[in-house]
């Protein structure tokens, strides 16, 4: 008897010293140095601030679109009143056009108290109608003041005053590794901030015309485009608008559009009703090791000079082709894109000073920059033949290494195929086309002059690049 409770008794000690163990290890404190506690909770508040003076100047926009859709019909009562009459659009006749509405949601950045409003143009474009809901619940009818989709900027204006604001940066002076908190209606998500760092700057990704792109790691999803990208100022720096993704959402990599190209644009819109463009005229390409050292460049670096339009500002300034331009204004000039940025933003009747290099000499130029004259912003030609339909564009440095095509390889990228089109099974976004009916494809004006040539109802033969390979394609001509 004795021996069963000695035993009792160590297996309770057992089990109460277990439990004192299981429960000390539960109730201990995390031993955190308190100056890491208090730099932590600091940052927290300071970003909680930033985000709190920011977040009522960012709206939510939704769009209504009518789209005319033509769907087969093959029912064999389409024409009988009985069946029309009872089962409606079902049984239409096969040619006739259907209207469908399709809603689409986005963001939005209150500039200005009485009411502008600053958005991507793929949020607003062709909608019936714009409802842009405030953060503090109210609800206003959006009108389109303009586009411009060399930018993928809009402004819209609601009719309402003393409305909250975002105070534009400066995006010229951001640095990368700089925190940034990316804010809109991801998904429908109302106020949806998040926070990242920069982590590129003056991306070129093949998105619009005219880019100065900020890339940044805060989360960016379907209904952040239009919303705002702000630094720990609480200064707007970018207008947030595409992703890099294979899955449609997040991935680490999203766009925004600077604030310094937003704000020329959004002037111009507001004040003039267009975008006016500044314009050199010259035809410009990027400079390669191997011209670098044919025109006696230490490092490659700079724009080539192609060719100059005659009585061109460019011309008139004593511009030649094959100068190198490396500076604009005092800035330097690493790829094209750059110059013809610096270019557009620029006002016309504007003087600046450009440095270029012509036979391994520098030489400063002063030139009056024009106005972009309308004739040289056409809209991609329509074309009636087996590549109706197919959008494309010219190689830039980020997609050369995005698609991983070889250096000294020239064409031109397909950027988009429209549904209805010939080519739509035979061609993939993303394909290099290098020739055409055996002729080769240098750049956007060599595709519009040999696609010109093609007659309807021809059978076309492409040479693509695609995956790291290059295929010849064809495309029936009916």
């Amino acid at each position: 008897m004795q021996r069963g409770k000695k035993s009792l008794l160590i297996v309770l000690s057992l089990a109460l010293l277990c439990f004192g163990v299981q429960y000390t290890s539960y109730a201990e404190a995390p031993k955190i140095p308190k100056e890491s506690v208090d730099f932590l909770t600091r940052t927290g508040q300071a970003l909680a601030e930033v985000a709190e003076a920011v977040k009522p100047a960012v709206v939510n926009i939704s769009t209504t679109r009518t789209e005319k859709i033509t769907e087969p019909q093959f029912d064999p009562f389409f024409n009988d009143p009985f069946f029309r009459r009872f089962f409606g659009d079902r049984f239409r006749h096969p040619d006739a056009p259907r209207e469908r509405k399709s809603m689409s949601l986005g963001s939005g950045v209150i500039v200005s108290s009485d009411g502008y409003i600053l958005t991507n143009t793929h949020v607003v474009k062709d909608a019936d109608k714009i409802k842009v809901a405030l953060s503090d619940k109210r609800e206003f009818v959006g009108k389109v003041i303009g586009n411009d989709p060399k930018t993928e900027i809009s402004v819209i204006k609601i009719d309402a005053k003393d409305l909250p604001v975002i105070h534009m940066g400066d995006s010229d002076k951001i640095k990368v590794g700089e925190l940034v908190l990316a804010i809109g209606n991801p998904y429908g998500l109302a106020q949806t901030i998040t926070m990242g760092i920069v982590s590129a700057l003056g991306r070129n990704i093949g998105l619009a015309e005219y880019e100065d792109l900020i890339q940044t790691d805060a989360a960016i999803n379907p209904g952040n485009s239009g919303g705002a990208l702000v630094n720990a100022r609480g200064e707007l720096i970018g207008i947030n608008t595409a992703i890099f993704s294979t899955t449609g959402g997040y991935q680490g990599i999203g766009f925004a559009i600077s604030s310094n190209m937003a704000k020329i644009v959004m002037t111009s819109l507001i004040e003039k009703g267009k975008v006016v463009r500044g314009w050199l005229g010259v035809s410009i390409q990027p400079i390669t090791p191997e011209l670098a050292q044919q025109f006696q460049l230490k490092k490659d670096y700079g724009t080539l000079v192609a060719d100059v339009v005659e009585g061109g500002p460019a011309e008139k300034a004593g511009l030649l082709r094959g100068d190198v331009i490396i500076e604009f204004d005092g800035k330097e000039i690493d790829e094209p894109f750059q110059l013809r940025n610096m270019v557009a933003n620029t006002l016309p009747d504007e003087t600046r000073e450009l440095t270029v290099i012509r036979n391994g000499e520098k030489k400063k130029l002063s030139v009056t920059i024009g106005e972009l004259p309308v004739e040289t912003e056409k809209t991609p030609t329509s074309y009636e033949n087996a590549l109706k339909g197919v959008s494309v564009q010219n190689l830039t440095p980020d997609i050369y290494r995005q698609l991983n095509i070889p250096e000294k390889m020239r064409g031109v990228v397909v950027a988009n195929i429209e549904s209805d089109s010939l080519a739509e099974t035979a061609l993939i976004p993303g394909d290099v086309i290098l020739e055409i009916n055996r002729k080769a494809v240098a750049n956007v004006d060599d595709y519009k002059t040999i696609v010109s040539e093609i007659k309807p109802g021809k059978d076309v033969l492409l040479l693509v690049f695609r995956k790291g390979a290059t295929i010849f394609v064809t495309i029936g001509g009916e």
